[in-house]
């Protein structure tokens, strides 16, 4: 639904993952995003994947739908078009997205004397100042001495590959952009909005207990696997191979993995034995291990297909393990038969499944989902459009290289 945001424009300027998700995010539902970039691409312009022609998967995944100006803004010149373009009039403009070092030309004392209403929000790496990516920020919270197996302090700790904080950060932004706005369509006024990578992440571990946890009963968690803390959840093998998660965090949930391994017995005889009430979600985390291993002859007796069909039957919570690869060939889910996805043609690339926002939103009607564009295709479009230059004057900053097209 990507009209509800219709109207609003929203300048980028921004690297790496969080600040062009943000933006992202705010295309797919329709603002109008205009991002900035060197002539000849910045510094994740070829970042990979990468097809075999070198052109980025990671940069057009992350610029769909919004629209591109190649500008030389080492150049004064280019510097004043960007400020301009930034501070350009309109109720709904004026708004200015970056994790750029907001100092010199791009500082917000520096844009606001252009516009005093300006929203500009400024993605810092933390809160002194420092840069951070997504990996060093985890490590700082805690989570990598939680991945893998074994007590914590005694095993290497093991990075995930999914970067959380970015994609986090990236939603956060979009949040804030919007919050300004409504804040300025009520009082008038415009502001400077931070937000940190690392403070996001510090605020997740708070928000979710750990925090409290590490305080208030002096514990260290340890890496746990495939278990799932406070409650049951586990892998298992298939007699085919097939791999799962099933987990019974509800009442109901859990009576369902009961009933269709059929174990009923052994496991009261197990929380008689252990003196817990599996009940309960604590409890059923306590008796882990002994669960597990009443469960798994059950999973190793059946092929996968039967597994899940039986699961399914009894109203099991599962999940199976696969690749993206696997993902994207074989589930269902991953296809133009969700209406998440559409088939796009990306210039330059080719055609593949892009996703549309997750939100569905019953007022308006669904759109195409719009690829990301060729670096700079919309330069003289904006040039002239939004800024109002002849084409004259179109014509001496293309032949000075100040700008340039696609």
């Amino acid at each position: 639904m990507q009209n509800i945001l219709s109207g609003l424009r929203v300048v980028e300027g921004s690297a790496f993952v969080a600040a062009p998700s943000g933006g992202m995010t705010l295309a797919q539902l329709g603002a109008d995003v205009i991002r900035f970039d060197p002539i000849g691409g910045g510094i994740d312009y070829r970042r990979w994947p990468v097809t075999k022609d070198q052109k980025s998967l990671y940069w057009h995944s992350l610029n769909k739908g919004k629209r591109s100006i190649a500008v030389d803004f080492k150049r004064p010149e280019g510097q004043e078009l960007l400020t301009r373009l930034i501070a350009a009039p309109g109720e709904q403009a004026g708004m200015f997205l970056t994790n750029f070092p907001a100092k010199g030309w791009l500082s917000y004392e520096r844009l606001k004397q252009e516009r005093e209403d300006l929203i500009y929000l400024n993605l810092v790496g933390d809160r002194h100042g420092r840069g951070a990516l997504d990996y060093t920020v985890n490590c700082k919270v805690g989570f990598p001495s939680m991945t893998g197996v074994g007590k914590s302090g005694d095993i290497a700790p093991l990075n995930n590959p999914m970067p959380a904080w970015d994609v986090i950060t990236g939603q956060q932004i979009a949040l804030g952009l919007l919050a300004a706005e409504r804040h300025r369509s009520r009082t008038g006024q415009g502001q400077l909005v931070r937000i940190a990578l690392a403070d996001v992440a510090l605020a997740t571990l708070g928000n979710l207990g750990y925090v409290a946890e590490a305080m208030i009963n002096g514990t260290e968690r340890d890496a746990i696997g495939n278990n799932i803390y406070g409650t049951y959840g586990h892998d298992f093998q298939c007699k085919d191979g097939e791999r799962l998660m099933v987990v019974g965090v509800s009442p109901n949930q859990w009576r369902a993995l009961v009933q269709v391994t059929g174990t009923e017995n052994e496991i009261h005889a197990l929380q008689e034995r252990l003196g817990l009430d599996f009940r309960k979600e604590g409890d059923r985390y306590q008796g882990r291990n002994g669960i597990t291993e009443i469960f798994k002859p059950w999973f190793a007796a059946r092929n996968f297909a039967e597994v899940t069909a039986e699961l399914d039957k009894a109203g099991a919570c599962w999940g199976k393990y696969q690749t993206v690869k696997e993902t994207v060939e074989q589930d269902i889910d991953c296809s133009v038969d969700n209406p998440l996805f559409q088939m796009v043609d990306q210039p330059g690339i080719g055609k593949y499944l892009m996703p549309d926002h997750p939100l569905r939103f019953t007022s308006v009607e669904q759109e195409p989902v719009r690829p990301a564009p060729r670096l700079g295709e919309h330069t003289e479009e904006i040039l002239a459009d939004t800024l109002g230059l002849s084409g004259s004057e179109i014509a001496r900053l293309f032949d000075e290289k100040i700008v340039a097209s696609s």
